[in-house]
């Protein structure tokens, strides 16, 4: 009879992800701040493209680390 243990390494790497995805959402409306507050200068429109970038990635990051805790709690090897 298996046991339902939580896999380490892929909860680590879950969180792992989760950490990035933290700092991702600080940092990407950090630069869409910058971009917005700043309209009239020439990196305007590369900053606010980089702040979108990065709050998109902050939220699939977001996904992918749930997605890998979860797996790493109910899944059995």
């Amino acid at each position: 009879m298996e046991s339902n243990k939580t896999d380490k390494k892929t909860l680590f790497k879950g969180i792992k992800i989760m950490v990035f995805s933290l700092f991702s959402f600080f940092i990407g409306p950090t630069f869409m701040h910058m971009a917005l507050n700043n309209k009239e200068k020439p990196l305007y429109m590369p900053m606010l493209i980089v702040g979108c970038l990065i709050c998109a990635m902050a939220v699939i990051l977001a996904f992918r680390g749930i997605n890998t805790i979860m797996s790493s709690i109910f899944k059995k090897k």
